[in-house]
């Protein structure tokens, strides 16, 4: 088997063990352990609990691959891969009970940085619905056993356009004035909440395009390589003033001027 499916079959096997626990952790009730960068960015004890779950199960499997984590941090190992996971995408929705938020884990060759790296395997899972999306280097992108296409263009009534908006007050005059930018070619917005499930849902025709400054590497390492595979088109812009990169993915019809438009 090439390297790039075992590391994909892995993947989804660790993803809906660990999404098992995510929703069972959810219906016995949320304890939220601490803040990170805002005091509306939370991170839960079932984040901590699934993560330990998914490095501990990719450490027996393959100890001597790197992990990058959301909650642990960053850890090289003597292989070329790294593991790049984020154990409960979505966390204000899970500590809510919207059942919008998944279990994000990609394996990439290279080094762990996003403009660097060379994508392999991603795997999406969202426990509450039970949707598996998962994407293999040069072999496609899966809904199950659905293989998925980004749509072609955008309808003559626009583009139905996801985002997100940063944690930090200060960053939210910005992130409002970039959507406005954006509204023009858009027939509707939505907020999702999740980048992995934005991203999962470009790749699968849900959603015509997405974009947003300031996600870390976990948020959407599994989810670009989900729309790339599907035929779409995912870019970076450096960081604004707040350190925030912006990431775009849609079709090739409609990318680059979504580019131009969520550019500062």
């Amino acid at each position: 088997m090439p390297l790039a499916h075992e590391l994909g079959s892995l993947a989804q096997e660790i993803a809906k063990e660990a999404g098992e626990l995510a929703r069972r952790r959810r219906t016995e009730g949320v304890a939220v352990a601490a803040t990170k960068s805002a005091l509306a960015d939370i991170v839960t004890e079932a984040d901590r609990e699934v993560e330990l779950l998914i490095r501990s199960r990719l450490a027996a499997e393959r100890p001597d691959d790197g992990f990058l984590g959301e909650e642990s941090g960053a850890e090289r190992g003597t292989s070329d891969i790294t593991w790049v996971v984020d154990p409960i995408d979505g966390t204000v929705n899970y500590a809510y009970g919207i059942p919008s938020y998944a279990v994000s884990i990609a394996a990439v060759a290279g080094e762990p940085e996003p403009q660097r790296w060379q994508g392999l395997a991603g795997v999406v899972f969202n426990p509450a619905s039970g949707e598996l999306f998962h994407a293999v280097r040069d072999g496609g992108a899966w809904l199950d056993g659905t293989r998925l296409t980004v749509n072609a263009e955008p309808t003559a009534a626009g583009a139905l356009v996801a985002t997100g908006f940063g944690y930090r007050p200060e960053t939210h005059a910005g992130d409002l004035a970039r959507l406005t930018r954006v509204m023009p070619i858009a027939r509707d917005v939505r907020r999702i909440g999740a980048a992995s499930l934005d991203l999962s849902f470009v790749a699968a025709g849900r959603l015509d395009a997405y974009f947003e400054r300031g996600l870390s590497p976990w948020d959407h390492a599994a989810g670009g390589l989900l729309v790339a595979e599907a035929g779409g088109m995912v870019g970076y812009l450096p960081p604004d003033h707040h350190g925030r990169a912006l990431i775009v993915a849609a079709g090739p019809a409609l990318f680059e001027k979504l580019l131009s438009l969520a550019s500062d």
